[in-house]
């Protein structure tokens, strides 16, 4: 007679997460976009939805589990600098170029362009963030290339919508992609101590680098923007992986950086061994230069943190709609409806700041309002929501419990990726002086910011009361040790703003649970069941 065990029957646990269309179930991205002019590319928007919450999602496990390699030298100790990559990470790179995550603001322009592509770019982000990186980069070098006439092709071969990961010259490609090396040990943001050298040639425009990059971010690209120190002081080139004679250029890969997260992208450390490069703007203006580039990469920082949230959220909400304890599903215990609850908030208002500001930049050439608003708020913004995703990311990892700590969740790589788009770009502290910085040398920044806020008044009583605070520390001089304090007033004011003015469901439980005198600063602290009703509708629970 035999004794059958079961001893690995499983119940109560969620099912798989699946597949989801993450632009049909959102319906905070869905008005956003629509109410920032994006409104025509929402069939365009629906097909990368239903592709990163399907395909791309699963790709990235792959992408992840099996990091970028290094390889230096060929079998014969001939030197090839070459980084190996996943096969699942080439296909969401191409499919992301394909879908316009790096270029349909240059390949379609016109109204709602940009808004539509940061939508994209908050889709990618949720399923494969990694990539992200690469494709930000070469999205906001587009412009800055496209004013060197010797670099046109560079810009347009960026824009296109073709992804070719071969290392070969240009001349053999439809579409590259393109990276960045500012970062040196002796600077880290403070990019004029930049020591590289750069050496002018003969012709025009063209120099060789000696130098040492410290963090070079995605060395597998076609070329690289970088400073360096020319005759009259710090200058921005265009570094190619390939030289104009054919020969591949001098740059050298020293190691893969072994980063907390963004696994399945490779940053580096590189030196110039007499590089050639081609010059960006005059001699000099290099920081000038890079800035231009500034106002879309912090734009996609934020994006990628609200992003983050809204995964984070999702992945929550399907836990929590099955999993029971206690002789009820998680949904149903008050405690844990409050927490989620509290998250929805957090990424509703993530979500609603990083589409308006994605808006001011779309009109931004034509409209001097929305250009001193991203200007202002792109920097606010991304001190913010960046600041706020490793919080969302825990408290979202705890309310999975111990499944949430296991890789296969999903919430691990969350939380590994949740403190990246605050470091990169300018840490808090850079954006917090950038906004010191625009509304005292900048008076259109301060006028746009006020309007901005001032048409969402007399709607909320809490907003109104912040409002006035807000201006009145505007009003006095700001020591920069306070920074950071201003700084939250007005991520905290623009977004109930953004709220108010949309009509948004949740802008007065918001305002409520944000700007009252008595808000809690952890999570899971509302004081209002309709506020928690609300927003767990909202969210999709």
């Amino acid at each position: 007679m035999h004794t059958v065990f079961a001893t690995h029957s499983v119940d109560n646990q969620p099912p798989p997460f699946g597949t989801h269309n993450l632009w049909d179930d959102d319906a905070a991205l869905r008005e956003a976009v629509c109410r920032e002019g994006g409104e025509a590319f929402s069939i365009r928007l629906a097909e990368y939805g239903a592709l990163a919450g399907g395909r791309l999602l699963y790709l990235a496990d792959d992408a992840h589990r099996d990091r970028p390699r290094l390889l230096a030298y060929d079998a014969y100790g001939r030197r090839q600098d070459r980084v190996e990559f996943h096969p699942a990470y080439h296909e969401v790179m191409g499919a992301a170029i394909q879908h316009g995550v790096a270029g349909l603001s240059w390949t379609q322009p016109g109204p709602g362009a940009h808004v539509a592509r940061a939508a994209l770019s908050f889709l990618h982000y949720q399923a494969e963030p990694g990539s992200s990186c690469p494709l930000t980069m070469t999205h906001a070098a587009v412009p800055v290339l496209q004013q060197v006439p010797a670099l046109r092709e560079w810009a347009d071969k960026a824009a296109a919508p073709y992804y070719d990961a071969r290392c070969v010259s240009i001349t053999h490609k439809q579409g590259i992609t393109l990276g960045m090396g500012m970062t040196e040990k002796q600077g880290g943001s403070d990019v004029r101590s930049n020591s590289t050298r750069a050496t002018p040639l003969a012709a025009d425009g063209e120099y060789t680098l000696i130098g040492h990059k410290w963090f070079f971010s995605a060395p597998m690209s076609d070329g690289f923007l970088v400073l360096a120190q020319a005759p009259a002081g710090v200058t921005c080139f265009l570094l190619p992986r390939w030289q104009p004679d054919g020969h591949v250029n001098a740059l050298r890969i020293l190691r893969l950086k072994d980063k907390q997260g963004d696994w399945s992208n490779a940053s580096s450390e590189v030196e110039f061994e007499n590089a050639w490069a081609f010059r960006i703007g005059d001699e000099g203006r290099g920081v000038a230069t890079i800035l231009q580039m500034v106002m879309f990469t912090r734009l996609d920082c934020m994006l990628g943190s609200a992003g983050l949230m809204r995964m984070a959220v999702r992945r929550v909400l399907h836990h929590i709609g099955h999993r029971s304890a206690f002789g009820k599903r998680l949904i149903e215990q008050p405690l844990m409806r409050n927490v989620v609850a509290d998250l929805v908030l957090e990424s509703e208002a993530a979500t609603a700041l990083a589409l308006r500001v994605a808006g001011a930049v779309d009109r931004a050439a034509y409209d001097p309002h929305a250009a001193a608003l991203a200007r202002v708020a792109t920097a606010i913004g991304k001190f913010w929501v960046c600041k706020r995703a490793s919080t969302v990311a825990a408290e979202a990892q705890e309310c999975c419990g111990g499944i949430g700590y296991i890789e296969e969740s999903q919430m691990p790589r969350l939380f590994r990726q949740s403190p990246l788009n605050a470091i990169w770009e300018g840490c808090s502290n850079i954006q917090c002086l950038d906004v010191l910085r625009a509304l005292s040398r900048e008076p259109e920044t301060l006028h746009a910011l006020r309007s901005e806020l001032e048409q969402a008044k007399g709607v909320d009583a809490y907003f109104d009361a912040a409002f006035e605070t807000g201006m009145a520390m505007l009003a006095e001089p700001v020591d920069p040790a306070d920074a950071r304090r201003l700084v939250e007033r007005l991520a905290l004011l623009l977004q109930g703003a953004t709220l108010l003015r949309a009509n948004n469901p949740l802008a007065t439980h918001w305002c409520v649970s944000r700007l009252a005198a008595a808000h809690s600063a952890s999570f899971g602290t509302l004081a209002s069941k309709a506020s928690m009703d609300a927003a767990l509708a909202r969210g999709g629970a």
